[in-house]
């Protein structure tokens, strides 16, 4: 063809090389620190199940409750951090799915879990969204190395076909339907409210709410927490529901790209923000 002066494209050629049965040589995509399965993991806030769920679904909250969401405007996202042992969970609320609030939501829940003395390398595997990193090696080690090392967490991705690794975090998601949204949903008029309903949620889940999955034998998790050896205050369970767009907001302003590392402050439950202290190491 090149003697003739021919060119082919290579719309031309793929049909071509597609009837002669040739699918070309795919790359397997690779996992990034694997992450090991929740009921491997007998010491607590070793392993935290982290995801992202679609709230408004007409099926799990009915017509009502997806109107009266709609109408206010509220978040449409919820973020979930879950100790894999414990069942112990961690809730923030945003408008957008996006790195940003990704890693704002890691810095505040890995300095939630410094700020009460918790220490060891705490591993976080996620699935393949965007929010958390994506799937580029590259763009995975660079923020694995300047977001989650220096607050001792280790980004970690489910393998791939393998949604059971985070069956925990999954099966939560319904408690929250069946516990959370169903009953109160239609009773907040405002974001405030939400939140300030949805702290009580978290202090009954953690606190109060018996639990029977492997290992938990009918009590809550902090129950277990403390039965692990673990001598904490009540306060750890009590994460404060957050408005999580807002605050990641605050820290691009104030703080810019490297925020998640090297700022931390105090929650305010209801409003939904965050109060700074640039360069601090634990929260204030």
């Amino acid at each position: 063809m090149e003697e003739k002066g021919l060119a082919l494209s290579p719309h031309a050629i793929r049909p071509v090389l597609r009837r002669n049965g040739f699918r070309g040589h795919t790359t397997k995509r690779k996992a990034f620190y694997p992450a090991l399965p929740a009921w491997d993991e007998e010491k607590p806030f070793t392993l935290a199940q982290v995801d992202v769920k679609d709230v408004p679904d007409k099926g799990a909250l009915g017509t009502n409750r997806w109107d009266h969401r709609a109408k206010r405007r509220f978040s449409r996202y919820l973020w979930t951090f879950l100790e894999g042992r414990t069942r112990l969970r961690f809730l923030a609320w945003s408008h957008e799915i996006t790195l940003t609030n990704g890693l704002c939501f890691m810095g505040l829940g890995m300095r939630w879990v410094r700020g009460h003395g918790i220490g060891g390398e705490l591993v976080w595997p996620t699935d393949w969204g965007e929010e958390f990193g994506g799937s580029n090696p590259q763009k995975l080690h660079r923020l694995q190395e300047r977001y989650y090392a220096p607050l001792g967490a280790r980004l970690a991705r489910i393998p791939l076909g393998k949604k059971e690794h985070n069956g925990r975090v999954e099966r939560s998601h319904r408690t929250d339907d069946e516990g959370f949204d169903l009953p109160f949903l239609d009773q907040v008029p405002t974001e405030a409210g939400f939140l300030h309903k949805a702290a009580g949620w978290v202090c009954s889940y953690n606190l109060e709410r018996p639990h029977y999955g492997e290992g938990m034998d009918g009590k809550p998790p902090f129950q277990v927490l403390r039965e692990l050896g673990h001598g904490l205050p009540r306060e750890v369970a009590l994460f404060p529901p957050l408005a999580l767009g807002r605050i990641s907001a605050d820290w691009a302003l104030r703080v810019g790209n490297d925020l998640p590392a090297h700022c931390t402050g105090r929650f305010h439950p209801t409003s939904g923000r965050l109060g700074f202290a640039a360069g601090a190491t634990g929260l204030a």
